[in-house]
C-alpha cells in the first residue's frame, strides 16, 4: 500500500466525518484502499457541500407539511428530532441528504423542488402558483387571484407550466363569479394544447372545469357530458406527488357534487367515498370535511335514518376544526340545525 494513497485516506474520512457528524475516529486498520473507494468518498464530499452551499427553497418544504397538516413533530418522528427539523425550517440549517430525502419522501415532494433549477426562468412564477394553489385548496380565492395577476404568461414558455397556468386561473375564475365565455376559453387553451402523458391531470382538470361552469348555468346535460369524460381516467390516475393529491382530490369531489345535483347519489356517494379513501390513505385532511358534508346531504336526500347523518356532521365538523374552516363549520351548524327541527335542507 503506496504512503501517499493511505494519507489521502485518511484526509478524506476525517474531513468527511467532521462534515457529517464529528464523531471521532477511534480506529482504521486492514481496510483495503483503492481509486474507487476515494471517488466514492470525494462525491460524498461534494454532494454534501452542494446541499448547504445551495439556496434552497424552504419556503416549498414548509408550504408541503402545511398542506398534509402535519406538525414539525408528526413529520420528524422515525426520520430525525423535532429539533433538527426546526432548525431547517427555520434557520436554514439543512441536515444530511439522508434525513432530507426521508423527510421529502413522507411528504410526496420531490428533491428536486427545493433547489434553484439551473437554466429555467420560471422558478418566480412557480413559486407563486405553488402559493395560488394551496390558496385555491382553502378556498381563499383572492388571494390566489392576486398571485395570479402578478404572473407575466407571456413569459411562460414551458407548456405544463403554462397549462398550470391556466387550470389555476380557471378555478379562481369559477369560484369568483366570472362570465362563462371567459372561464371557457380559459380552460380551451389546455385542450388545444398538445395531448401528453405529463399533461393529463390539467386537462382532466379542464373538463371538470367547465363541467362545473355548465352546471352553474343550470345546463346538466352539458355539464354531465365533461364529467363523464372525467370518470373514464380519473380512478386510473397514479397518485405520485403531493400536487397530484390535491387535483386528483379537486376533481373527485366536485364530479361527486354535482352527481349529487342531478340526483345520481350512488355515483356521487362512491366518488366522495373515494376522496376520503385518498385523504385516508395520504394523511390529508383540507378535502375531508367537504367530502363529509356532502355525504351528509346525499344521506338527507336518500331519507338516512338522523343518527346517521348527524353522524356524518360531527365527523365533518371535527375535521373542519382542524383545519380551521369557519365557512364549513358555519354550514355545518346550519344544517345541524335544520335537521334537528326537522326540516333539512341539502341546498
Amino acid at each position: 500500500m503506496h504512503l501517499p494513497i493511505v494519507i489521502l485516506y485518511i484526509f478524506l474520512y476525517i474531513l468527511l466525518t467532521l462534515i457529517f457528524s464529528k464523531r471521532i475516529i477511534t480506529h482504521i486498520s486492514n481496510v483495503k484502499l483503492n481509486t474507487k473507494r476515494i471517488r466514492i468518498f470525494v462525491v460524498a464530499i461534494r454532494a454534501t457541500w452542494m446541499i448547504r452551499e445551495v439556496n434552497m427553497n424552504i419556503e416549498r418544504f414548509i408550504e408541503a407539511r402545511k398542506a398534509l397538516v402535519l406538525s414539525q413533530m408528526e413529520l420528524a418522528e422515525g426520520i430525525c428530532t423535532q429539533a433538527t427539523l426546526s432548525r431547517f425550517e427555520n434557520n436554514g440549517q439543512v441536515p444530511n441528504l439522508k434525513i432530507l430525502i426521508k423527510l421529502c419522501n413522507r411528504l410526496n415532494l420531490p428533491l428536486g423542488e427545493l433547489f434553484p433549477k439551473v437554466g429555467v426562468k420560471y422558478t418566480e412564477a412557480t413559486e407563486k402558483m405553488n402559493k395560488a394553489e394551496f390558496f385555491l385548496i382553502t378556498s381563499e380565492y383572492d388571494q390566489a387571484s392576486d398571485l395570479l395577476r402578478s404572473i407575466a404568461l407571456s413569459e411562460i414558455e414551458e407548456n405544463s407550466l403554462a397549462l398550470r397556468f391556466h387550470y389555476l386561473n380557471g378555478f379562481v375564475m369559477i369560484a369568483q363569479q366570472i362570465s362563462v365565455t371567459d372561464i371557457l376559453f380559459t380552460f380551451d387553451q389546455i385542450l388545444l394544447a398538445d395531448d401528453r402523458a405529463e399533461t393529463e391531470i390539467f386537462r382532466l382538470l379542464a373538463y371538470t372545469g367547465i363541467g362545473m361552469v355548465y352546471s352553474r348555468e343550470k345546463s346538466s346535460d352539458k355539464a354531465e357530458f365533461y364529467f363523464s369524460k372525467v370518470l373514464e381516467k380519473i380512478y386510473a390516475y397514479p397518485i405520485k406527488t403531493t400536487e397530484d393529491i390535491w387535483r386528483v382530490l379537486n376533481i373527485v369531489f366536485q364530479s361527486g357534487t354535482f352527481f349529487s345535483q342531478i340526483d345520481e347519489i350512488e355515483l356521487s356517494n362512491a366518488l366522495l367515498s373515494y376522496a376520503v379513501s385518498i385523504c385516508s390513505d395520504n394523511h390529508v385532511t383540507y378535502y375531508l370535511a367537504r367530502a363529509a358534508i356532502q355525504l351528509a346531504k346525499n344521506a338527507i336526500i336518500q331519507g338516512k335514518p338522523q343518527q346517521e347523518v348527524l353522524e356524518l356532521i360531527h365527523d365533518a365538523r371535527a375535521y373542519s376544526k382542524i383545519n380551521k374552516n369557519t365557512i364549513a363549520l358555519k354550514e355545518l351548524a346550519q344544517l345541524e340545525s335544520a335537521i334537528l327541527s326537522g326540516n333539512p335542507a341539502t341546498e
